[in-house]
């Protein structure tokens, strides 16, 4: 058996393309909005089912809607955000737990950088694919899976787009061949 993915990685798949067209017509705080909200709903409950004890990614979104509402400034929710990063990097060996506490800690560092809302599908919807599935599932199976939650996120940010946005925010995406 090959090791579980950490994320999807197919910057070409068409279910990849699609949100980023949608992302790129979009402004940075609707952006955040967007995927904060969609982790708090679809990816902290399976980082807590994972790790019920562990506060950390649920305080990386409280810290981001925090500093979206003005009432934190930046380096405080950085300070929560990186807490969410070092949970991911301890759990190696739990897939799940890993994928969902990255996507979480990727979509509250939007905050302060848009392109990282890209990090709820590649991650994310890796990690509802492995709670569904399980991480020993045919790769094929979980990427159809992992799709099908991208077309969740993309309704999901569709409904709160910003028709014909004045100031999208501006990208160099890192992740392109």
């Amino acid at each position: 058996m090959s090791r579980p993915r950490k994320m999807l990685s197919e910057w070409d798949a068409p279910y990849i393309q699609s949100l980023v067209k949608r992302v790129e017509t979009q402004s940075k705080p609707t952006l955040a909005n967007w995927c904060v909200s969609y982790c708090e709903t679809h990816i902290l409950p399976i980082y807590e089912k994972n790790r019920p004890d562990d506060a950390r990614p649920r305080n990386a979104l409280i810290a981001a809607h925090e500093w979206l509402d003005g009432k934190i400034k930046l380096p405080q929710a950085k300070a929560a955000i990186l807490e969410c990063h070092a949970a991911a990097r301890e759990l190696e060996t739990n897939p799940t737990g890993q994928a969902s506490a990255r996507a979480i800690g990727q979509c509250a560092s939007t905050v302060h950088s848009a392109s990282h809302c890209l990090g709820l599908a590649c991650y994310g919807a890796l990690a509802v694919a492995y709670d569904k599935l399980g991480v020993s599932a045919p790769w094929a199976q979980l990427e159809a899976c992992a799709a099908e939650e991208c077309g969740r996120m993309e309704a999901a940010l569709r409904a709160i787009a910003v028709e014909n946005e004045p100031n999208p925010a501006k990208f160099t995406w890192q992740c392109k061949r």
